[in-house]
């Protein structure tokens, strides 16, 4: 009797599993982009997040130093603020998203991060922009802190985050390659991601990088996570439980289920899909 007691919960978890599925954000938007940052893309996201009234904070934390503006600029993100070349990409980022007011927010110090002052920005921004690089130095330096918090509330009144490559891996709640100093695809200790996408894993540059089956092993693992990999130029738009494609390229789903010979399909701009079913949308 006690075995069948403890069968039946068994059964009962693994449907409620199954029933739940995956999840977006109760409110506000998600874009998650595959990369490319496309002028597109990066236009409706200003769009939704107040146009030239958006007041857009900028975490650019995933990355160890970026390339940037005609020149090729170069900046070493963990150089003092003080360095002429900060001054350089925020101009480059107020000619990117063309919007009114643009707060650059960055550490790597955990105890900064989880500080009020730091994560003050965020309680006024309408939009949030996090950058490329790695997924782990997001996790690192902002998971569980008062910054993953404050960027929890700019969804809960209605604001916009846009992740770019890194930055739209850490918006799932499994993340890959997330271990900064080595490049595992399943790193033991560093999977957890933000989770304002729930039982999702999201895997940018998916053509451009080789990485069509990556996904296929996340998924055999963790059945319950539902994988999502972007090319660089296409976006999801995020309400609730449904996304739409937009921009340019494929999506590629990965439900754990063989399709016509592959363990993934596609999904092109314009189509729908429902989270919590795992369906495309008619």
């Amino acid at each position: 009797m006690p075995f069948l007691r403890v069968a039946l919960l068994m059964v009962f978890g693994v449907a409620a599993a199954l029933a739940q599925r995956s999840s977006g954000p109760a409110k506000g938007i998600l874009i998650v982009d595959g990369g490319g940052t496309s002028k597109a893309v990066v236009d409706e996201f200003v769009r939704l997040a107040g146009g030239q009234k958006a007041k857009i904070a900028v975490i650019p934390t995933g990355a160890s130093s970026l390339r940037f503006g005609g020149d090729k600029t170069i900046l070493n993100l963990d150089w003092p603020r003080s360095r002429p070349e900060w001054t350089i990409y925020e101009k480059h980022l107020r000619e990117l998203f063309g919007a009114g007011a643009i707060t650059i927010l960055h550490t790597r110090d955990r105890a900064v991060a989880n500080s009020e002052e730091f994560a003050e920005p965020l309680r006024t921004a309408t939009g949030v922009f996090l950058g490329t690089g790695n997924a782990g130095r997001h996790a690192a330096a902002y998971l569980g802190t008062r910054t993953q918090t404050a960027l929890k509330d700019l969804l809960d009144r209605g604001g916009v985050i846009m992740g770019s490559s890194a930055g739209s891996i850490i918006l799932g709640s499994f993340i890959v390659r997330g271990r900064p100093d080595k490049p595992l695809l399943m790193a033991r200790g560093h999977t957890q991601g933000f989770g304002f996408l729930e039982n999702v894993a999201i895997n940018p540059h998916l053509t451009s990088a080789k990485r069509d089956n990556e996904l296929v092993n996340v998924c055999d693992e963790n059945p319950f996570v539902l994988g999502l990999g972007l090319d660089d130029d296409v976006a999801l738009l995020v309400r609730a439980n449904r996304f739409d494609v937009i921009g340019k390229g494929g999506v590629a789903v990965y439900d754990n289920l063989p399709k016509e010979g592959a363990w993934y399909y596609w999904l092109k701009p314009g189509d729908s899909f429902d989270l919590a079913a795992w369906k495309r949308m008619p």
